[in-house]
């Protein structure tokens, strides 16, 4: 790159030459050629003058940047103050300390700007695609699951009546009145003895070691059983893989489908009203109740590591896009631990 943005100059030498580091970011650094990631950038991405005559930031720096928001928690205004700041953000994202860094707003714009190029799930595709082509992911079957995320606004009106989580059917749903909450796409859903006014996290990991395959955000009272055709279609896997999944998706429609794709049907059994399960069904829910702890740890750690527990941006689309960006970043992090 040679805009002004990234043009080194003196002061970035002396840091250069001064040695300093960031292990994980290197580990980065070494797994991901960035090359790719940019070609991708720039087909869509046009550089385009800011409203008052300033050029635009190259996207491969301001795409960095964003992992890092990731990876450390942060804000649009806590990522500007970080990047003045903090050398091995310089370093990561290849910004010239010489020269100006994007302010918050700045950094809000480019990703809705991603947004709207649809480039999210290309990125994701891209990213996961390197660490697969490193042996490190292998997509020898998928584990599913759903977990709830709250909205990031809390609703000025609370109903008494809502749907309960895991039910089978849309019919079975009756779909609740939500009204006076500037987060339209939110409903609520009542889990146990509590309720929840947000979203559901549909996801998918490998089953060898829980990289994020794929995933997308509904609102809340979807049912898990109607979203498992289109998170089997993200997961890319193979015919003839297992498709782990708890009694939640346990539906003929689901088995259909699974059978159609040609992957193995690996969904709990549920039993029924005076159907209760075989001691056959009882040991083949063991056994897949066995390996689905990695799924459970992916969806742990992206609550706790990424804040993931509630939105950062209202509505649908962007909530579909912090999931990616959250997947993304969980991804590289996974793959650069599992490197020497």
């Amino acid at each position: 790159m040679t805009d002004k943005f990234t043009t080194k100059g003196f002061a970035d030498y002396f840091i250069e030459q001064r040695g300093y580091t960031d292990t994980f970011l290197e580990k980065i650094d070494m797994l991901i050629n960035w090359k790719n990631i940019e070609s991708l950038l720039n087909k869509k991405y046009k550089k385009v003058e800011s409203a008052d005559g300033r050029p635009a930031y190259p996207p491969l720096p301001m795409f960095k940047l964003l992992l890092l928001q990731r990876w450390n928690n942060l804000s649009d205004p806590q990522a500007e103050a970080a990047l003045k700041d903090r050398i091995s953000f310089i370093l990561f994202t290849g910004f010239s300390i010489s020269s100006s860094i994007p302010d918050y707003s700045t950094i809000c714009r480019f990703r809705n700007n991603l947004l709207e190029l649809n480039l999210y799930e290309k990125l994701m595709d891209e990213i996961n695609s390197q660490i697969e082509s490193k042996g490190l992911m292998v997509r020898e079957g998928a584990i599913v699951d759903a977990t709830i995320i709250e909205s990031s606004r809390r609703p000025r009106k609370v109903i008494e009546v809502m749907p309960e989580d895991r039910h089978e059917e849309k019919s079975e749903i009756s779909a609740p009145v939500v009204t006076y909450s500037d987060d339209p796409d939110a409903n609520w859903i009542k889990k146990g003895k509590r309720a929840y006014y947000g979203y559901k996290g549909h996801i998918s990991v490998d089953a060898k070691v829980g990289f994020i395959l794929g995933g997308h955000i509904t609102p809340a009272s979807t049912a898990d059983t109607t979203e498992l055709e289109r998170i089997v279609n993200e997961s890319g896997i193979p015919e003839g893989s297992p498709v782990f999944a708890d009694k939640g998706y346990a539906s003929a429609g689901n088995r259909s489908i699974l059978a159609d794709k040609k992957l193995i049907d690996g969904i709990m059994h549920k039993a029924h009203r005076n159907k209760p399960l075989t001691s056959a069904q009882r040991i083949i829910n063991r056994l897949i109740s066995s390996v689905r702890y990695k799924v459970e740890q992916s969806i742990g750690t992206l609550k706790r590591g990424y804040q993931f527990f509630r939105m950062r941006y209202k509505g649908l689309k962007k909530g579909n896009m912090e999931f990616l960006l959250n997947a993304m970043a969980f991804n590289l992090k996974k793959a650069a631990a599992m490197i020497a």
